[in-house]
């Protein structure tokens, strides 16, 4: 619907303006007409050039979403109707974008449509697990519990990206920096070294012709490195996007010797924590797995939970194929089959989770201790190399005049 800016006044005399949504300007003057509203001037909203290019357009965070979940629940629980809920919500919200979404959705469910129906069709801003959440919460008349519910996982999902995202960050900006220091002394230092020896004349030492050999290389194939390594990268993405691809390049990840268990670690944790909420709000297993796999982040763990999935609809147990998979730690199945048996398996998943997120935690510190004295080591050697390589000839013609 369109949105028109109007200006009036209140009954107590004071100036009042703002925008609302209405199908034309008639509603609109009626609908400000019920509030007591005298207006003076209303007026379609004009359009943005770049609303709808979307390289302009500005994301919706997760934080964004999390928020939102987390007051609507509160609006909810205190029992203010939904569409008044999503109608003040997006009245305060100042992302333009997540803005359009919320005054979208509160339209969708004005014309009779479901909350959950109304979200599905911004899947960029509410993926698969959002959606099936709220349609259990519906159907169950628990939404408020529900969202609440939706807000704690993704506040948890986010710490935990946060984690892992500050394990890499480290290394990446020190690497990075790394190799922009040893490039410039490369290009810029050594050939002035290489100047001077050249004039002086007589052989170098290895460890010196081979820096300036090095730089040399640098300096005349740079471009062309630059070049093959984004040819590299856009055929890696490529291959990446394949099914065979993804599988491989996963997998190979999972078995690595530093990142591997703690990205199996964090995928544990993951789909833990998504299984045990979607089962607690009342979602059926075999959706909940569906669900699980499309978001777990890994390819060679989401083909295992498909598979899971494939053997619950045969009669089996959860803890059964997880067991065979290879993937997941066995304390993992046997408190997956201890809840189970008890009954109580959202809770079991999700007391897993909160055992692995701390698990995570804990190899993120460990691992970032590692890393950090293996960096400096790292850059401080191969600086260190190039600066004694480049001075070995002039203690070498010290040790000449000294010696005549």
């Amino acid at each position: 619907m369109p949105v028109f800016v109007w200006k009036g006044t209140a009954i107590g005399g004071e100036i009042q303006k703002g925008e609302i949504e209405a199908q034309d300007e008639q509603a609109v003057r009626r609908l400000l007409r019920q509030q007591r509203i005298n207006l003076s001037k209303v007026k379609p909203k004009p359009k943005d050039l770049l609303e709808n290019i979307a390289l302009f357009k500005k994301k919706v965070s997760p934080k964004d979403i999390v928020i939102f979940t987390r007051q609507l629940s509160t609006m909810i629980d205190a029992g203010l109707p939904l569409i008044q809920g999503l109608e003040i919500l997006a009245g305060q919200q100042e992302n333009k974008t997540f803005k359009k979404v919320l005054m979208d959705t509160k339209s969708d469910v004005e014309s009779g449509s479901s909350f959950a129906d109304a979200l599905k069709k911004h899947p960029k801003q509410f993926d698969r697990l959002f959606c099936n959440m709220i349609a259990a919460g519906e159907m169950g008349g628990m939404l408020d519990d529900v969202l609440k519910r939706l807000a704690d996982y993704m506040e948890k999902a986010l710490r935990l990206k946060k984690k892992v995202k500050g394990a890499l960050t480290y290394p990446t900006i020190v690497l990075a920096i790394s190799a922009l220091v040893i490039g410039v002394i490369l290009i810029f230092v050594i050939p002035v070294f290489e100047k001077m020896f050249s004039d002086l004349g007589g052989a170098l030492p290895v460890p010196t012709q081979m820096v300036v050999n090095l730089s040399s290389f640098v300096k005349s194939y740079t471009p062309l490195m630059i070049v093959v390594t984004a040819v590299m990268i856009f055929l890696f993405r490529k291959y990446y996007k394949t099914e065979k691809g993804m599988r491989m390049v996963d997998g190979l990840i999972l078995k690595s010797p530093v990142f591997g268990p703690l990205l199996k670690k964090v995928a544990v944790a993951k789909l833990t924590r998504t299984l045990g909420t979607l089962i607690e709000s009342g979602v059926p297993i075999l959706e909940t797995l569906n669900v699980a796999a499309g978001t777990s982040g890994n390819k060679v763990v989401e083909e295992t939970i498909y598979k899971v999935r494939s053997s619950i609809s045969e009669g089996r147990t959860l803890a059964e194929p997880l067991s065979e998979s290879k993937i997941f730690p066995a304390m993992v199945v046997q408190m997956i089959s201890v809840g189970e048996t008890t009954g109580a398996l959202d809770q079991m998943l999700n007391k897993i989770a909160d055992f692995y997120d701390e698990e995570v935690e804990t190899a993120v510190e460990a691992l970032t201790s590692m890393i950090e004295p293996f960096m400096i080591v790292f850059l401080g050697g191969t600086v260190g190399s190039i600066i004694i390589a480049m001075y070995l000839p002039i203690f070498k013609m010290a040790e000449a005049v000294s010696g005549g």
